[in-house]
């Protein structure tokens, strides 16, 4: 590592913790003033560090966006999987993980339930915005602009008699989905399955994640489903927390 850049990352450090004055940063590097001012002008230039009010300097506001950022990109996959899998082992169950890229919800995570049979749903593959669950929870928890621009790629292609066709009738879904706080696939895309789905919260409290919990209409009708959303709501929580969440989990419906 050059000289130069190890200092830059050394006063970096150092105006983080608290204010610094020119002189604070010159001898904790043990330079001349006009090499410490010189440094941190670069760093102020390019929004790692910043003047402050009442002299010195502290961190910069690009720091601060970074950081958000690489808490964004924390591996959700990786953290939620230890969850899916025992939720999946719990119920019985597929679970899934859907994860908002662009405009549209992807599954990112699969755990097969035991006894499991074929479905439409696969890792990577795009999961449909009006029929899956795990979508429409997603997409219920979107700003307005996000939730049209997703709306905009539904194809609204009807799969069974209990597929929503109409774009009114899903968006009244997805408002109830908003307010009691799950979603439902009444086998909607492939007619012998039913599917609940939560939402996964991230440090600022936004949904780019849920959970699905998917099973044989003939194996658990809706309503049983229903009778274990606490404990479904259990996992998606702890998931949250690993996220960094820190909201009420008593706010959940």
């Amino acid at each position: 590592m050059s000289q130069t850049v190890a200092r830059a990352i050394d006063i970096i450090g150092f105006v983080s913790r608290q204010g610094r004055s020119l002189g604070d940063v010159a001898e904790h590097l043990g330079v001349h003033k006009s090499t410490a001012l010189r440094l941190l002008q670069t760093l102020e230039e390019s929004g790692f560090v910043r003047r402050l009010p009442e002299g010195g300097y502290g961190m910069g506001f690009r720091l601060i966006a970074l950081g958000q950022m690489a808490l964004d990109q924390v591996e959700a996959r990786s953290l939620a999987h230890p969850v899916l899998q025992g939720l999946s082992e719990r119920s019985g169950h597929t679970v899934h993980l859907g994860e908002l890229v662009g405009d549209q919800v992807v599954y990112v995570d699969k755990i097969e339930g035991r006894g499991s049979v074929a479905m439409g749903s696969r890792i990577g593959l795009p999961a449909k915005t009006h029929t899956a669950a795990v979508a429409k929870v997603i997409t219920a928890h979107q700003d307005a602009a996000t939730r049209a621009r997703i709306l905009d790629g539904a194809t609204f292609h009807r799969y069974t008699p209990t597929t929503v066709v109409d774009r009114s009738e899903l968006e009244r879904e997805l408002d109830l989905t908003r307010e009691r706080g799950w979603a439902e696939d009444r086998g909607e895309h492939e007619d012998y399955i039913n599917c609940l789905a939560l939402p996964v919260f991230d440090a600022r409290g936004r949904v780019a994640h849920a959970i699905s919990v998917t099973a044989l209409s003939a194996v658990a009708p809706l309503p049983e489903l229903r009778a274990h959303i606490d404990d479904f709501r259990q996992a998606t929580i702890q998931v949250s927390r690993k996220l960094g969440w820190r909201g009420d989990p008593s706010g959940q419906r």
